[in-house]
C-alpha cells in the first residue's frame, strides 16, 4: 500500500537533533535538481523520495551507494522526453528513509524497490543503474519481480571486489557500520573545501558545481552517510555473480575508460558472462560517466530502446 504524503512535513526522524540525521527536505532539499518532479510516497514500510516525469514507458533510473536522485539530474530530463521516467532515493540515502539494517542488504533493497514499484502501478520497460544501483536491478531481473526488455548498468557493481582490496574492505566496512562517530566524523569533514571535490575526483570524474554541491549536502549528512557504510557492509555480489549467465534480459554495460572506482574491465568480464550483452567504453570519462556526459548516455539508451523496439525508429529526412 501506497500513500502520497505533504512534502513540506519532514518526519521527526529528519530532525537534527538525531545522532544519525537525514538530509531535510525543506534544508538540503530546498533547491534540489528536478525538485518540481519529486513526490513522498510510502511503501514497504518506509517513507520514499521519489521523482517522477516525463511521458511514455516507463523507464526506472537506480543510482548508486552514496547518491541520490540527484545523480540524474541532468540526464532524467533529456530521457524524459520519450519516457515517464520514475528514480527513487534508494533505502537510507537521500530523503528516502532508512530501514532496519538487515534491509541494506542487495535482495533485500530489491525486495523493497519491487514494492515501491507495486505501489506506484509501475511496470518498466527499461531500467538503468549506476554503480551498486545496477546489481539491484540485475537482481530484480533474476528474481522476476520486474520484467523490462533491456538493463542497463553504468559503471555497474556487478561482481565481487576481488584481490586484497576485496578481503580488507568488507571487514572494515563492517567495523565503519557499528560505529555512531565515524559517520559524524565523516559528516564534519565533508564541509571542509575541497573534501567532496578530492572525492569525487578520485573516482576519474570531473563534474559540475551543482553535482559537487548535492555530493556536499549527502556527504554532510551523518544519516546519510551512515546508511552508505552500512549497505557497503551489508553487501555480497557472489550469489548475484554465479546467477548473471541467466539473466535473460537485453543488457547493456556502458564503462567509463578512466573509472578508478570499478574499473571497466569488470564490465568486460560481465560482458563475457552475459549472452549477449553488450559493451560501451566512454573514452577518458569516469565513474560518473553518466554526469559528466548525460547527452551521450541519453543517446545510447534511446538507441537501445529503439532497437528494442520501446520507441519508433528515427526516420531519415527525405533529400
Amino acid at each position: 500500500m501506497l500513500h502520497a504524503l505533504n512534502d513540506n512535513t519532514p518526519p521527526a526522524r529528519q530532525q537534527r537533533s538525531t545522532p544519525h540525521a537525514k538530509p531535510r527536505w525543506n534544508d538540503e532539499g530546498r533547491d534540489w535538481p528536478n525538485r518540481d518532479a519529486s513526490q513522498f510516497v510510502h511503501a514497504a514500510g518506509l517513507r520514499w523520495h521519489v521523482q517522477q516525469m516525463g511521458r511514455g514507458p516507463v523507464l526506472l533510473l537506480i543510482h548508486g551507494t552514496s547518491a541520490a536522485t540527484h545523480s540524474w539530474r541532468m540526464l532524467a530530463p533529456l530521457l524524459s522526453e520519450h519516457f515517464t521516467v520514475v528514480a527513487p532515493d534508494l533505502p537510507g540515502h537521500g530523503f528516502t528513509d532508512t530501514p532496519k539494517p538487515s534491509r541494506m542488504t542487495l535482495d533485500a533493497m530489491a525486495q523493497d524497490v519491487a514494492a515501491l514499484l507495486r505501489g506506484l502501478g509501475h511496470q518498466p520497460v527499461l531500467v538503468a543503474g549506476h554503480s551498486a544501483g545496477a546489481a539491484v536491478l540485475a537482481r530484480m531481473c533474476l528474481d522476476r519481480s520486474i520484467a523490462p526488455s533491456a538493463l542497463v548498468a553504468l559503471n555497474g557493481a556487478l561482481l565481487p571486489i576481488g584481490g586484497t582490496a576485496g578481503r580488507f574492505m568488507l571487514p572494515l566496512a563492517r567495523m565503519l557500520a557499528s560505529s555512531t562517530v565515524v559517520p559524524r566524523l565523516i559528516a564534519r569533514f565533508a564541509r571542509n573545501q575541497g573534501m567532496v571535490e578530492r572525492m569525487i575526483a578520485d573516482t576519474g570524474s570531473a563534474i559540475d558545481p551543482a553535482g559537487i554541491d548535492c555530493y556536499r549536502r549527502l556527504v554532510g549528512s551523518p544519516g546519510h552517510v551512515a546508511a552508505a557504510i552500512r549497505m557497503m557492509a551489508s553487501w555480497r555480489l557472489d550469489r548475484l555473480a554465479q546467477d548473471l549467465p541467466q539473466l535473460a534480459t537485453r543488457l547493456l554495460l556502458i564503462a567509463g575508460s578512466n573509472d578508478k572506482t570499478i574499473a571497466s574491465r569488470h564490465s568486460a568480464q560481465v560482458q563475457r558472462m552475459v549472452p549477449g550483452a553488450r559493451l560501451t567504453i566512454m573514452q577518458g570519462l569516469g565513474h560518473l560517466a553518466h554526469e559528466e556526459r548525460p547527452h551521450d548516455v541519453s543517446g545510447l539508451m534511446t538507441e537501445l530502446a529503439r532497437s528494442a523496439g520501446l520507441l519508433p525508429q528515427m526516420v531519415a529526412a527525405a533529400e
